[in-house]
């Protein structure tokens, strides 16, 4: 569970625990929403409808392909409701809540690791291995290493009894891969998670989608509460379709390299990743003390990563923030090691 997971108000004047995109969200998007608040007194569309219609355009897949929901978590819970009691293997280091929901759903929960940190994820001899699980979850980009694997066909093509639900929240935070969308037509056993709240920054109003069959969105609806997705969020919704080329992520891709590279030469060890956020580790204190130091002395938030399963002591993720602010995290690291030292 996500305990603690949240906004820091105005506790930290740098947030590098959060990887949603810095620079607030998509211009106009605000006023457009002050302009739909006479909607907040009627019920908002009890599935969201009409921007399934829109979120299918965008994607040139069926509306009934989709499925509007209160951001992508809760797409998580909904299909291990709908799958209750299967068996599922998720792959680690991962989003915490793809477990909650299993466990809370009676799924007999297996793990597989990545092979090693490193640019390119795969998971090497898996299509010729014995019959996976009825389920496979998996980050793609991943969270928390920002790790990708470039092709999933194979195992898409090779497993047919077994549903792969990819979580494509950061899929806009990455040039590595494109989205399987092109693939759901194909492959009836790919289920395709995302998110609108990263990339556009509007983590407060919890808007996500799944993309999938006809029958399994059915069967996900069949789970689903009502209203769940109010009106604010699907107004912003359309907003975002309407004007989905107005982030442009060049200037944060630059910003995450040069940040890297001045983690590097301060001696903080970063592992490689194809997003805008990725895992350090560092020998010096442990992480709680780390993450202490810097909210009680410089304000800065940082994601200790030591409880994911899969990673271990010393691990801590950052998200790129302004270049800015992360001078401000150089300076506090560099003056942690000389306490340390």
């Amino acid at each position: 569970m996500l305990h603690g997971h949240g906004d820091h108000g105005g506790r930290v004047v740098a947030d590098f625990s959060s990887n949603v995109r810095y620079g607030g969200e998509p211009p106009g998007l605000k006023e457009y929403l002050f302009g739909q608040w006479q909607h907040v007194h009627h019920y908002p569309e009890v599935s969201g409808e009409s921007l399934a219609h829109k979120a299918a355009g965008h994607h040139k897949i069926a509306p009934e392909q989709i499925l509007i929901t209160n951001g992508a978590v809760e797409s998580i819970y909904l299909i291990a409701q709908a799958f209750s009691g299967r068996r599922s293997a998720i792959v680690i280091p991962s989003f915490s809540e793809y477990e909650d929901a299993c466990s809370m759903h009676a799924h007999q929960l297996e793990f597989i690791l990545w092979n090693s940190l490193t640019p390119v994820m795969s998971l090497p001899g898996l299509e010729k291995a014995g019959p996976l699980p009825d389920l496979l979850w998996l980050g793609n980009p991943n969270n928390p290493t920002g790790a990708v694997i470039t092709d999933m066909e194979p195992l898409l093509k090779h497993h047919p009894n077994t549903l792969f639900i990819v979580d494509e929240a950061f899929i806009e935070f990455t040039r590595a891969i494109g989205s399987l969308c092109p693939l759901l037509e194909k492959y009836p056993n790919l289920v395709i998670l995302r998110s609108l709240t990263k990339s556009f920054t509007i983590p407060g109003l919890r808007l996500g989608y799944t993309m999938a069959s006809k029958k399994i969105i059915r069967q996900l609806l069949s789970v689903k509460m009502p209203w769940s997705v109010n009106t604010l969020a699907l107004a912003a919704g359309h907003f975002i379709f309407e004007n989905y080329s107005a982030i442009d992520l060049g200037q944060l891709f630059h910003d995450k390299d040069i940040f890297q590279q001045q983690l590097d030469n301060i001696g903080i060890h970063t592992y490689a990743s194809h997003t805008h956020y990725f895992l350090c580790r560092t020998e010096h204190g442990p992480i709680h003390e780390l993450q202490q130091y810097l909210e009680k002395d410089h304000r800065i938030a940082i994601r200790n990563a030591e409880n994911f399963r899969g990673l271990g002591p010393g691990y801590f993720r950052l998200a790129t923030q302004t270049p800015g602010q992360n001078q401000l995290l150089i300076n506090a690291l560099k003056e942690w090691r000389q306490q340390c030292a």
